[in-house]
């Protein structure tokens, strides 16, 4: 193994004066092909740090060269053609003497799951799509939907941790006419909150105190809009007998006059 080492250092300094000596490319191209045949050629491909990715595609990017001589391996185009791969944050490509590219690689970590024109993909916090996702194997991830979406997570995420209570009890989001969010829940409500990040987060902040204080969720509404500033509107199901709860109801307003026999059904909404 030391001799192994010796010439590899030998080779590196030959390799270096080419370099520095500006030899022509033929010439040091021949010089590399010479070192791969005697015996100084790719033969292994060592891949560390997956947990998700599937390891032949890292295998097959690092085997793809134009010449498989130790010496003459791009190091830096294989390391750019791994960065594209969806799962791969970071990677980083070396040699070990005398038959072994090293390829280090750092995964990114699913965030949540995109739904877009009817397909499911895993992607990351900065919205960077991993793999198709099944609907029979869904992982325990939030739901964002939409339209570009995907671009706005990190938004998303740093929205939440305004009222982090609230994100065990988050299913889905909606990324409404590419400035706002839908938030729906587990217990199957919808939170409309309003444009603009800051005024989402004082929005979600106070539907948070809300909650604690009145436990909002999982109570049979099945809208909250806070869009319109200074109001906050709870729609309640149309089926018979559902009712804003009494902590929430407002008092009642002098009983109406008869509607017209042609008159459209009302929408159960309350504004508070």
């Amino acid at each position: 193994m030391s001799w192994y080492i010796l010439l590899g250092m030998i080779i590196a300094v030959a390799l270096a004066l080419l370099s520095v000596f500006q030899v022509p490319q033929l010439v040091g191209t021949a010089a590399g092909e010479a070192v791969g045949e005697a015996g100084f050629a790719v033969k292994r491909v060592e891949v560390k740090g997956l947990n998700r990715m599937d390891p032949i595609q890292a295998h097959y990017v690092a085997a793809s060269q134009q010449s498989m001589a130790m010496p003459l391996v791009d190091l830096e185009l294989t390391r750019e053609r791994l960065l594209r791969l969806g799962w791969v944050r970071e990677a980083r490509v070396s040699r070990r003497w005398p038959d072994t590219l090293v390829v280090d690689i750092v995964e990114r970590t699913p965030a949540a799951i995109w739904q877009h024109n009817q397909q499911l993909t895993l992607i990351d916090r900065d919205g960077v799509v991993l793999e198709p996702v099944k609907l029979d194997a869904m992982p325990d991830l939030p739901l964002v939907i939409g339209p570009a979406a995907n671009q706005h997570t990190t938004d998303l995420t740093r929205l939440l941790t305004a009222a982090p209570q609230l994100k065990p009890m988050l299913a889905g989001a909606t990324w409404v006419g590419g400035r706002r969010w839908d938030l729906r829940f587990h217990s199957g409500e919808v939170l409309a909150l309003p444009e603009g990040e800051e005024s989402a987060e004082k929005a979600l902040v106070y539907f948070a105190r809300m909650d604690k204080l009145t436990q909002l969720l999982g109570k049979g509404l099945v809208r909250f809009d806070m869009r319109i500033p200074g109001k906050f509107i709870v729609r309640v199901s149309s089926e018979p007998g559902s009712v804003v709860p009494a902590e929430l109801a407002p008092p009642p307003p002098p009983k109406p006059a008869p509607a017209p026999a042609n008159q459209g059904p009302v929408d159960p909404a309350t504004v508070i």
